[in-house]
């Protein structure tokens, strides 16, 4: 059976989390490129694998009986959750994520250290690039390196204090993944680092790739909408305006208006589905309605078919919004 797009990114992570493909791909994308012999490379990554290992061993450590503490409490969750689905008992995405917690908690270090090398390599590009855009000297280069790395670390801190803590749900990180900014503050500290003309030409191309971002991602909010109930001119007017307020990358200096030159209605998060149905015919409103009670109705009987059940609460999280 195929894959709802709702349970479509949920497997791989739960897959993921259980098994250290996270690791094991910021591991892979930690790598340097190609420097030596293949035999030099082929040795540099066996050395590399192996001081992996060891450290995840240390990492695990021991209880009073000599097992392994986390590879004890990590498989015994597992093995809970597998007796469960044989006896037919509800088993949930969060009860899989809940088993992960364990050995996450433990590889945490390791995950910051692998993650921490990635990124290195990101914001030296990105340093570079402002740096030839910009003209920036050597200090303000140094200035914006440190603050894309204090970003780095901060969102790092936020992201495993959600996901170690007692409680979170997977579509609390799931959520906290697609809100999650990077470059969040980047424009503040910009305004303070340049002037003049470099400045002008900062703020100037920002703006339009945000309000790119604006305008692409109402477009497409638009037209899934329209998909499921028709609109017509004037709602798709509207439902922009709507889509466009509620978009992370929008400010209201970016000047886009409704037809006929209608300021956008304030929107935010919830507010921006109880604005979009109130644009809606109700005959409209009745087929976009049943149209998610389809797709949660898909998405239970795709989870069904893993062994799984979805909570009453579940969320299905569509970047659309509506």
């Amino acid at each position: 059976m195929p894959i709802s797009e709702t349970l479509r990114p949920i497997v791989p992570l739960i897959i993921g989390l259980a098994i250290g493909g996270v690791g094991v791909k910021l591991f892979q994308d930690s790598m340097p490129g190609p420097v030596g012999s293949p035999e030099e490379r082929a040795a540099l990554l066996e050395v590399r694998l192996k001081a992996a290992e060891n450290r995840v061993a240390s990492l695990e450590g021991s209880d009073a009986n000599g097992r392994r503490r986390s590879d004890r409490t990590f498989k015994d969750g597992l093995r809970n959750i597998g007796e469960d689905i044989r006896e037919g008992r509800a088993v949930s995405p969060d009860d899989i994520f809940r088993a992960t917690q364990p050995i996450m908690r433990d590889l945490a270090p390791l995950f910051d250290r692998m993650r921490l090398r990635n990124e290195e390599k990101l914001i030296e590009s990105r340093v570079g690039e402002y740096a030839r855009k910009y003209d920036l000297s050597p200090a303000q280069q140094e200035s914006l390196k440190k603050w894309f790395s204090d970003k780095s670390v901060e969102n790092a801190e936020r992201y495993n204090d959600l996901v170690l803590q007692d409680g979170t749900r997977l579509q609390d990180v799931m959520k906290f993944t697609m809100d999650s900014r990077p470059d969040e503050g980047l424009d503040g500290f910009m305004e303070k680092t340049l002037s003049g003309e470099n400045l002008t030409s900062y703020t100037t191309e920002r703006m339009a790739e945000r309000s790119r971002n604006v305008q692409s991602d109402a477009d497409a909010r638009v037209e899934r909408l329209n998909s499921i109930v028709t609109l017509d001119d004037s709602q798709r007017d509207k439902i922009f305006g709507i889509a466009a307020r509620d978009s992370k990358d929008y400010d209201p200096a970016m000047g886009i208006e409704g037809a006929g030159g209608g300021a956008i209605s304030q929107t935010n998060g919830a507010d921006s589905q109880e604005a979009m149905l109130s644009v809606l015919r109700p005959e409209q409103r009745e087929t976009y309605q049943a149209e998610q009670t389809r797709r949660m109705e898909e998405a239970r009987k795709d989870a069904a078919s893993y062994g799984l059940t979805l909570p009453p609460d579940w969320d299905m999280l569509d970047e659309s919004g509506f």
